[in-house]
């Protein structure tokens, strides 16, 4: 006796609760990663003001470093997954040891580029004079890190793309506890001042990346899969996150100009920006947590040669995206009266704050299909059309919104012209979507 297919019904409920499975993991860890500096700036700031300038400033130039490298995350996942979907896990780990040996390589380069430049890159960024001794401190020794934290970024995308998306929650949590007492214990225990702080978080980041050492290196033992640098692997690797490397720094250069403009407005704006731009940042977790489920699940999927299941499992997540982005939207504008007070008493700024922050929360349900969309055509390996479409976005942002201080319109101006950038990307990424060109399948793209 056959069995009868599945129903529609049966088949969304089987894909809501794998996305589910996958995104609540991604998204805790996801907002466990900003808690590190966090961390750092209420144990510093307590050292006094000098101090907490230079955290500051080193901190932007770590974020920076390590965003850039996020291709070594999202590539891994898309080339793992579609190895896992083929059957072949040999493959799949093997690749992702490539991808780490890659971050190992790049957090080399990074490392030797920035120690022996730490003081030009503090003076830079306009450190004052008391500040950049701090800053400088700071930079050097946390940079000792970044090889540690490339390896957990691939790493991260070797575990997504078998579908694990638990233990990066679990490392992330146990990495968040050690920094805390590590910086405590240095800090004020050992009286190290700010180099305490920033080696309590570079062993906490090289602990993170043992770990993950140890789950990966488990993996290859098992499925009999070398664990030695192989070069064709690794510019495979290096070649898939070029594409993916100029996306992220399109998506960097987007905000530092919208960040540049508000400057160019005044105090009350720019602080308004900062706290517009903190809380549309949180709500990119939740909706990026999405998207890497959407990375790990479509890779699988085309690995399998099944582009029917890839296209429904698209057109559910993109249901997902735009309910989501409503949810968020809501919720911002209900929770306003709230959160607003907490980040700022100046009723300037609430004043500059609030007719932006609508702006946001209308914009929120096409950020949620953008973030979807780019999680799936990561997911297909779809790089190249993503850092073209990244840059097409760019050209048009960048004009409008150096426009906005001559046109008028102030800091709401902004946010509009930040909701055309995500409306440009939402009609590049449906148009790459309903062509059915990113649906390439088998276990290499």
């Amino acid at each position: 006796m056959t069995q009868a297919p599945p129903t529609p019904k049966a088949v969304r409920r089987q894909h809501d609760r794998e996305i589910v499975s996958l995104a609540l993991p991604a998204f805790g860890a996801l907002v466990a990663e900003p808690l590190f500096l966090m961390v750092d700036s209420a144990i510093v700031g307590h050292l006094g003001t000098p101090q907490l300038a230079g955290l500051a400033i080193a901190a932007a130039l770590l974020t920076t470093a390590v965003s850039v490298f996020v291709f070594l995350a999202y590539a891994t996942t898309a080339a793992v997954a579609r190895r896992v979907g083929a059957g072949d896990l040999k493959a799949a780990i093997r690749q992702g040891m490539d991808g780490i040996w890659l971050a190992l390589l790049l957090g080399a380069a990074v490392v030797a580029a920035t120690l022996p430049t730490a003081p030009w890159l503090v003076d830079l960024f306009g450190a004052s004079d008391t500040a950049a001794p701090y800053a400088t401190t700071y930079l050097r020794i946390s940079i000792l890190g970044i090889p540690a934290m490339l390896v957990v970024l691939a790493a991260t995308g070797v575990l997504r793309g078998l579908q694990d998306t638990r233990t990066p929650l679990y490392v992330a949590i146990g990495g968040f506890t050690a920094n805390a007492l590590l910086n405590v214990g240095f800090v004020y225990g050992a009286g190290m001042g700010i180099a305490g702080s920033a080696w309590g978080t570079v062993i906490a980041q090289f602990a993170m990346a043992a770990v993950y050492l140890v789950v990966v290196v488990r993996g290859a033992r098992r499925h009999g899969a070398s664990l030695r640098p192989d070069a064709a692997g690794i510019r495979a690797s290096a070649h898939a996150g070029v594409p993916l490397l100029v996306r992220t720094l399109s998506l960097r250069a987007v905000l530092m100009i919208a960040t540049a403009v508000a400057a160019r407005m005044g105090d009350a704006e720019v602080a308004a920006h900062q706290i517009i731009l903190s809380l549309w940042s949180l709500m990119a977790f939740a909706l990026d947590a999405i998207a890497i489920a959407g990375q790990a699940i479509i890779g699988r999927y085309l690995g399998a040669d099944d582009a029917g299941g890839a296209k429904q499992v698209c057109r559910r997540m993109v249901q997902w995206g735009v309910l989501s982005g409503i949810v968020l939207g809501a919720l911002l504008v209900v929770a306003r009266p709230l959160f607003v007070p907490l980040f700022t008493g100046d009723t300037t700024v609430q004043d500059t704050l609030l007719p932006a922050l609508l702006v946001v929360a209308v914009s929120q349900p096409i950020a949620g299909v953008v973030f979807v969309l780019d999680g799936v055509l990561m997911g297909a390996g779809d790089g190249p059309y993503l850092a073209w479409a990244m840059l097409l976005t760019l050209a048009v942002f960048a004009p409008v919104a150096l426009l906005v201080p001559t046109l008028g319109g102030g800091l709401t101006a902004l946010w509009w012209a930040m909701t055309l950038m995500m409306t440009v990307r939402l009609v590049t990424l449906w148009l790459r979507s309903r062509s059915g060109r990113w649906i390439v399948t088998g276990a290499t793209r």
